[in-house]
């Protein structure tokens, strides 16, 4: 007894000894636990006793401190769950807040933020934020840098946003914001006031109304100016030839009207004009002064009709020209083609005629001439040039020497570079460079040299290797580039490695100018649990050091003992399940997903109400739900007495765990639980793609963005069909099981396993799920067996859904007979389809690839799956319909059980013209 008390005693001591040597200010210690109380995942070093600025050992990760203060919160990649506590306003020395790519972090900003006065960097982008921006932002009078991109912010801009007179750097893009851009005019504060600001980044939001002209002045500094992809009206304001400074105009993808300013021309030192995709008239611009511009896209608007402009021979830094749909005729001007910087020109679907002379003063960089649909009658090749010609759609092409070469087939050669075929480490830290505004469209070694030097230079002085690959432009001509990093003697970086050398942020990784603005977003990282630092205290106290001794021993053993079973655990995440599965104890949770309790959706449905429930089918409802941290799921809830034996659950979680495709929908989570089986997906706000082809929803889809909607789905069965392993054969393609976000991005849902066996001899599954009548493959009713062209079938009956809008079988009449009755080949325009096709589609300006997009659904539905292409095949001719490149854009995963899987991480779209890609296998 004599002996506890002595413990007990030194323990008191020890305590005490180490709460008086804390030095970090205890208005700081308190902010911080508190932060750190509404976070999982912290590092080891924020759940310790020690002192945040390390005056008594080590500080915690990503904490730096002055004087005692704290004045920076590093902790981006970190994998934090949870809010941000508002006691964050009470760290009153504040300078750095980073809490960037952590896509968990989810919930509102406190208003208390705009207590920092000495903040001037806040950087919450790639997170899960939402609510409103805000306005006490407005606050943070020393601000230089904000960046809340990519989360899902709503409502307005704050106006007193404009009151940053300090800010260099505002970035909002890519996510839900509404209304108009506020300015001093109308709201007293506004972002015209923002004249020290060089990057406005507001693009793909769902700003609306007209671009103020009080937005822009003479005094203002901007370089890069970017509102693309958002829903602002009405003319482009006179008043942006005022900004000088400015290299980077994109105002592409919004609905904009009227004449292109003759002011845009005094914009002498811009870099890169993107006005494509909205409703200008009246003449094409004149942009004789921009000298120094190297990338131009003034396609899809309503121009009149004209000759190529003159001032396409003076623009003698181009790179890339793009007006697709532009109302051009007559001659292709030869100066244009002889431009020595010239890399890309896409004019399809304009009226060019005549000859295109390719002659030897074309110039030896340019390596994609892409004049589809107009009206050239010849041809005058140059021996030399071995790269993309597109000349199908043109009289020229009913030459017989000319009809069957690549250039008239719409076969595409792939032009693009590509920096590595394969990933030098098991566990690297990764994720795409995104630059929203290159200054070329064309990726050549020279500029991957380029940004592999900047990468390089970032570096120096660790020993990181690093691998540059996989280069692609996506749907909105944004440039993303696989960025691998390696540590160079361990299997994987811990939480130190990344904070210390991988702060690759906007402003510390000096990408190239030629690039525009760029970031680099890193995919979640998987810290090991090894990972946690001993945390060694050596206390000499006469004899009671013995019995410190052996508690300690005794702890270590314990906690052995508990690290030994969470080994277990992660070996086979699903062990206290039992083999009988009979139990419905806790589940471990599989990689990336949440096991949830049936309390926990029951609460977030209101007990699985009706007004919640969204649909229903074969295996149970689905509800809409509200988790706490303010994620919308979509809860399938299977019926009770399902044949669905637990094991079959099991594997089926355990494989959408690991499938991640931006065409497919995430599992969010998972519920086994009180005998019930839920699986908890993410809630996508469109609906089915059936909901809104019938109306059901006030969505419009246009001729092109059915088109993207069929690519989409034919993206995401291709991953299922080609990379996982074993493959997913979906079994139950139809409209209503496809998806469409609030891009009106498709994604597939409803493709887990069931119940199903692998004939790894034949390449088939056998299953007791049937699909929909409708939508089934004619070969399955003799075979009773699903295959991955079962699925080419079911999609084909979707894009004539698209066509269409009518569904699969309505009024006794079957959609693919009536449709393959109505063929005529002699039709170029309609292909025989006119009275079938969607009314609200007759009233477009043009169906651009209609034809093709009708006969690849027609192969697609051939009785004999032989004569059906493959789902890649689709992906790719649809990519080659829209006359360009169409690529997918996220790196996708995949790994499965047992445990000689393998991991395998690719694209599903194959090779072509724009983009290179690779393929690589890693031991799990």
């Amino acid at each position: 007894m004599l002996l506890m008390k002595g413990f007990l005693l030194l323990f008191i001591i020890i305590a005490g000894l180490h709460q008086g040597s804390s030095k970090t200010d205890p208005a700081d210690v308190s902010a911080l636990k508190s932060l750190s109380s509404q976070w999982k995942n912290t590092p080891p070093s924020w759940r310790n006793a020690g002192d945040p600025c390390g005056e008594s050992g080590e500080p915690w990760e990503g904490v730096n401190c002055s004087n005692s203060r704290v004045m920076e919160i590093k902790l981006f990649t970190m994998g934090l769950e949870g809010t941000l506590s508002s006691e964050i306003g009470n760290l009153a020395n504040l300078e750095v807040l980073d809490l960037s790519h952590n896509q968990n972090l989810r919930g509102t900003i406190p208003s208390s933020i705009g207590m920092l006065k000495q903040l001037h960097t806040l950087r919450l982008l790639d997170c899960g934020f939402n609510g409103t921006i805000p306005n006490e932002i407005g606050n943070l009078s020393s601000l230089k840098i904000l960046a809340l991109n990519s989360n899902q912010f709503s409502g307005r801009i704050p106006a007193s946003l404009g009151s940053l007179s300090n800010l260099d750097y505002l970035d909002l893009a890519d996510n839900q914001l509404t209304g108009t851009l506020p300015t001093s005019a109308s709201e007293g504060s506004g972002l015209d006031q923002l004249v020290n600001t060089q990057h406005f980044h507001l693009n793909k939001n769902h700003l609306s109304d007209s671009i103020p002209s009080n937005l822009f002045s003479s005094n203002t500094k901007a370089i890069h100016i970017l509102l693309d992809n958002n829903n602002l009206i009405g003319g482009i304001p006179e008043s942006i030839g005022l900004v000088q400074s400015l290299k980077v105009l994109r105002l592409d993808n919004n609905s904009l009207s009227g004449s292109v300013p003759s002011s845009i021309n005094n914009l002498t030192n811009l870099d890169v004009l993107n006005l494509a995709n909205n409703k200008l008239s009246g003449p094409m611009p004149n942009l004789t002064g921009m000298h120094v511009l190297n990338y131009l896209d003034l396609s899809n608007n309503s121009f009149d009709p004209s000759e190529a402009p003159n001032w396409f021979s003076d623009l003698h830094n181009l790179t890339t020209l793009i007006i697709e749909s532009g109302g051009l005729h007559g001659e292709v001007p030869q100066d244009l083609l002889s431009l020595s910087k010239l890399q890309e020109v896409r004019l399809s679907n304009n009226a060019f005629s005549g000859t295109l002379n390719m002659s030897s003063n074309i110039t030896q960089g340019l390596k994609i001439l892409n004049f589809q649909n107009n009206l050239l009658t010849s041809v005058t090749l140059s021996s030399y040039y071995n790269d993309t010609l597109i000349l199908e759609g043109n009289p020229v092409c009913s030459n017989v020497q000319l009809k069957h070469t690549q250039y008239c087939q719409g076969q595409v050669q792939d032009a693009q570079s590509n920096a590595s075929n394969s990933v030098p480490c098991l566990q690297p830290y990764e994720g795409p460079i995104i630059c929203r505004a290159p200054f070329f469209g064309y990726i050549s070694d020279n500029n991957l040299e380029a940004l592999k030097k900047r990468v390089t230079e970032k570096l120096e002085g660790t020993p990181v290797t690093f691998v540059i690959r996989d280069s692609n432009f996506d749907d909105n001509a944004y440039l993303r580039v696989q960025l691998d990093l390696c540590h160079p003697t361990a299997e994987s970086f811990t939480r130190q490695d990344i904070l210390l050398w991988l702060d690759l942020n906007t402003q510390s990784l000096l990408i190239p100018e030629k690039y525009g603005p760029c970031y680099f977003n890193p995919n979640r990282y998987e810290f090991r649990n090894g990972e946690t630092r001993g945390w060694i205290v050596g206390v000499a106290v006469g004899s009671a050091a013995a019995v410190f001794i052996i508690a300690g021993l005794g702890t270590y053993a314990l906690w052995q003992k508990k690290r030994a079973k969470r080994a277990l655990y992660r070996s086979n995440p699903f062990a206290s399940w039992g083999s009988s599965v009979k139990e419905a104890g806790s589940a471990p949770q599989p990689k990336g997903v949440r096991c949830f309790s049936f309390d926990e959706l029951r609460n977030c449905t209101d007990g699985f109400s009706k007004a919640n429930e969204i649909g229903s089918g074969g295996y149970g409802k689905v509800y809409r739900g509200l988790l706490p941290d303010g994620q919308m799921v979509a809860i399938k809830r299977s019926t009770k007495g399902s044949t669905q034996g637990g094991e079959e659950f099991k594997t089926e979680i355990e494989l959408l765990s690991r499938v991640h495709h931006r065409n497919l929908v995430d599992l969010v989570g998972f519920c086994f639980d009180k005998g019930e089986r839920m699986l908890v997906y993410e809630y996508i706000t469109n609906g089915t793609l059936r909901d809104c082809l019938s109306g059901r929803r006030s969505v419009a889809l246009d001729w092109r963005r059915r088109v993207k909607i069929a690519l989409d789905s034919a993206r995401g069965l291709a991953y299922l069909h080609e990379h996982a392993n074993p493959p997913i054969i979906h079994r139950d393609v139809k409209a209503t099981n496809i998806l469409l976000d609030d891009h009106l991005t498709a994604k597939v849902s409803d493709f887990g396993l069931s119940t199903f066996v692998l004939d790894s001899e034949e390449g088939h599954f056998s299953l007791d799920v049937k699909g929909t009548p409708g939508y089934l493959d004619p070969e399955y009713f003799m075979t009773q067996q699903f295959t991955a062209k079962s699925d080419v079938y079911s999609l084909g009956v979707v894009m004539l859904e698209l066509i269409t809008a009518m569904p699969p079988i309505a009024k006794g009449k079957y959609i693919v007979r009536e449709a393959k009755i109505a063929v005529d080949e002699d039709d170029n325009e309609y292909y025989g389809l006119k009275n079938m096709i969607d009314p609200s589609l007759l009233n477009t300006r043009n169906l651009d690839g209609f034809r093709r997009f009708t006969e690849l659904a027609l192969q697609c539905l051939d009785e004999s799956s032989v004569h059906r292409p493959t789902m890649n095949d689709i992906v790719k001719e649809i990519e080659i319909m829209l006359g360009k490149d169409e690529p997918n854009t996220d790196s996708t995963s995949i790994s499965v059980h047992p445990h000689d899987e393998i991991l395998v991480s690719t694209d599903v779209s194959g090779e072509h013209m724009f983009s290179s890609r690779s393929s690589q296998y890693l031991l799990s």
